[in-house]
């Protein structure tokens, strides 16, 4: 983790030292006051409806070695850093404080770095790397979601001395947040995994996601490399758009003969974990199974595989490790539910994409009972948001599903609407207003047998459905 002296942390983020001592050394960085430890430097965040400078006070008690404020100390809080043999630096954004400081870090380093961003597979294709690149190397890898302007930098500052790859996961929600991320950062490599329509509500179009998800060669230099989905629409673009440009290497992973790195015809076995032949740049090919289900899962685990073998791990190595790949949760995991009913807990997220390829994963499934599907509405959509529901709807009901669930409000009656329009029968389409309508009308109905796909955004909770019923 970091570690350095506070006139350094001033010098190296323009932050202004106000209080206390200069030379004192400072250990790791975070900004929740509950998690200060010996000689922290404690970064308060104001908000609505918390402030952080109002805990300064209670982070030097509990052993900060540096509080970083956004306002004037009061004078007891300066009082208490002098007789702690702490420090108080004032700065005007905190977000911007904590880019400079992780940026300065990242370049102390001696570590190669690897961003992820993309609209869905983040977070698989984050993970699946770093388990295929640790047989080799030390790896410091994104812990949960922390991928915006401030869980990045965090996970950057978190990174031991003797970090060999550092694997960062970027995500959005408008224009620039990408390329604040990728300065940063600077990285090495970058996977880009799909341009589908999450934030298009914020964006407007797929063409606006696909430029600011390229925001990720801001900060790389040419001579790097870039690993695109050969099968997305916006690839080519991306590619003669953004990478050639700057002289970024572009490597595609798909399943046509085209591609540079390219996976063979997916076979599902009873439990839905993909067989696949993979190919390699090189000629090298494998036959492996992942430990992970769906066949959407192929192509992140390919991103991972091209640039672990690209980083010198043998195939066979590659082979091993995707047979022991461990997702973070709630991403397509196979739940017994107390009835004896199978959950395909898919709750973490969801986009019209993935909604689609849950489907086909819960339909690829065995079940001797019924086949049902709890869909909560999707956010981030914007205009575009009842179309989109709509479609998923119909796509739904092209699956001859025993139940499909629609949850929330506007938007989960044009799923449902949808569906009954695309022939799927009345009494079998259920509008619930939220999760605890899912619950009373739902969970009691669950038999031995069935199998039943849980999805929406985190927004809807449909995670406490899935604890409710296993």
């Amino acid at each position: 983790m970091i570690e350095m002296r506070v006139r350094d942390l001033g010098e190296v983020t323009g932050a202004a030292l106000l209080a206390g001592d200069p030379e004192r050394v400072c250990r790791g960085c975070v900004i929740d006051s509950r998690l200060v430890d010996t000689d922290s430097i404690f970064v308060a965040f104001p908000g609505e409806r918390v402030d952080g400078n109002d805990f300064a006070e209670k982070a030097l008690r509990a052993g900060a070695g540096c509080v970083v404020m956004t306002r004037t100390p009061e004078p007891d809080v300066s009082a208490l850093a002098a007789e702690l043999g702490a420090a108080v630096l004032v700065c005007e954004d905190p977000t911007e404080f904590m880019l400079r400081l992780a940026h300065v870090w990242r370049k102390g380093l001696d570590c190669t770095v690897i961003g992820v961003t993309g609209s869905i597979g983040k977070t698989t294709t984050k993970d699946s790397l770093a388990q295929l690149l640790s047989c080799r190397y030390r790896v410091h890898v994104t812990q949960g979601n922390f991928n915006n302007l401030i869980g990045m930098p965090l996970t950057i500052l978190s990174a031991p001395r003797d970090t060999e790859v550092l694997v960062l996961e970027m995500g959005m929600d408008g224009f620039g947040q990408i390329e604040q991320l990728s300065r940063c950062a600077e990285p090495d490599y970058a996977v880009i995994t799909k341009i589908g329509t999450s934030h298009i509500g914020f964006l407007g179009s797929r063409e606006n996601i696909a430029r600011a998800k390229a925001e990720i060669l801001a900060g790389m230099r040419p001579g790097s490399l870039l690993v695109l989905n050969g099968e997305d629409d916006f690839t080519p673009f991306i590619s003669e758009t953004f990478a050639e440009p700057a002289g970024i290497e572009v490597i595609r992973c798909g399943v046509s003969d085209t591609d540079d790195v390219r996976a063979g015809a997916a076979v599902l076995d009873e439990y839905g974990c993909p067989h696949v032949s993979i190919t390699f740049e090189d000629g090298s090919t494998i036959d492996t199974k992942l430990s992970i289900l769906g066949s959407q899962s192929v192509v992140n685990a390919l991103f991972a595989a091209a640039l672990a073998h690209r980083l010198g791990v043998e195939p066979r190595k590659i082979d091993e490790q995707l047979g022991k790949l461990k997702i973070t949760g709630r991403r397509a995991q196979v739940r017994d539910a107390a009835c004896g009913a199978r959950v395909l807990d898919d709750s973490y997220n969801a986009a019209p994409e993935s909604v689609a390829a849950a489907l086909n994963l819960l339909c690829a499934l065995p079940a001797s009972g019924r086949r049902m599907a709890v869909l909560g509405e999707m956010g981030e959509l914007g205009d575009a948001g009842a179309q989109l529901h709509a479609l998923c709807g119909s796509y739904a009901a092209a699956k001859d599903l025993d139940l499909l669930v629609c949850v929330g409000a506007d938007n989960a009656r044009e799923m449902a609407d949808a569906a009954r329009l695309m022939g799927m029968p009345e009494e079998r389409v259920m509008l619930a207003a939220d999760t605890d309508a899912v619950i009373g009308r739902v969970a009691g109905d669950l038999r031995s047998g069935d199998l039943v796909l849980v999805k929406g955004s985190r927004f809807v909770g449909l995670d406490r459905f899935v604890e409710e019923v296993c």
